[in-house]
């Protein structure tokens, strides 16, 4: 067995691989102690080589791993595992998003990281789906399920997060200025991608991955290509960990 861990900002994702396949995973909140929590999430296995990546990575080395890899080279495992051949990765995560893109082979070419802002993050989802009293289940579903979008005009979560209370007090339906909020993510991430460029199918990573309304309006936002998403965006780095543990 080979394990992966992602220790995140928002969650701690571990994936274990036996030489050929996933055969578990499992998702937890980071918690005050990241690296704690993770240790309770590989207890029970004997792996022959346990590797971490994301925030935690060298806090997990100092305590139980025996290696670590950078977050974009494991999502670039990760990703080229499920689709190989895609040479663009999108990946959103709770504080950062990153482009990333690889070769025909799935080696790192460049990439391009949003790390300074909550803006485009899952952080900022969180924040604004707060702010219009949603779960964030419910949050993408009536962002999907809108018929209109309205325009954000900032991206800086504190300006935004004025933007949308003056929204709703000007009477404008929630599930509008939801869509509204995703919409400005989308464009956020589709500009990155154009910076950086892309080819004809992206591959969206990261538990924002998950939000219906978030990869269609990215897709809206990028004609002509397809976005790809696997059944279990969010492990991942932590497959592409385990993957790196296991000379993949």
């Amino acid at each position: 067995m080979y394990i992966g861990v992602d220790l995140g900002s928002r969650t701690v994702k571990m994936a274990v691989w036996d030489g050929e396949r996933l055969v578990d995973h499992q998702i937890a909140a980071s918690g005050f102690e990241p690296h704690r929590q993770a240790e309770k999430m590989i207890a029970g296995y004997r792996a022959k080589r346990v590797v971490a990546t994301g925030y935690g990575r060298h806090l997990a080395a100092e305590h139980f791993a025996d290696a670590v890899i950078t977050e974009i080279k494991a999502h670039a495992l990760g990703i080229f595992h499920y689709f190989p051949g895609c040479t663009t990765i999108v990946d959103v995560g709770g504080q950062d998003s990153k482009v990333i893109s690889l070769d025909a082979a799935g080696r790192v070419m460049n990439f391009q990281m949003n790390d300074k802002c909550a803006a485009g993050t899952g952080r900022f989802l969180e924040i604004m789906a707060a702010s219009l009293a949603y779960s964030l289940d419910e949050f993408g579903r009536a962002a999907l399920g809108a018929d209109r979008e309205v325009q954000i005009n900032s991206m800086c979560t504190v300006f935004a997060e004025s933007e949308v209370i003056s929204m709703k007090n000007r009477g404008i339906p929630r599930d509008h200025i939801a869509r509204a909020v995703h919409g400005s993510v989308a464009d956020r991430l589709a500009g990155m991608l154009a910076r950086l460029g892309h080819g004809e199918t992206v591959a969206f990573s990261g538990g924002v991955a998950r939000n219906p309304c978030m990869v269609e309006l990215l897709g809206q936002r990028l004609p002509g290509v397809r976005v790809l998403v696997t059944g279990l965006p969010d492990i991942i780095g932590a497959l592409g960990a385990a993957l790196h543990g296991a000379g993949v």
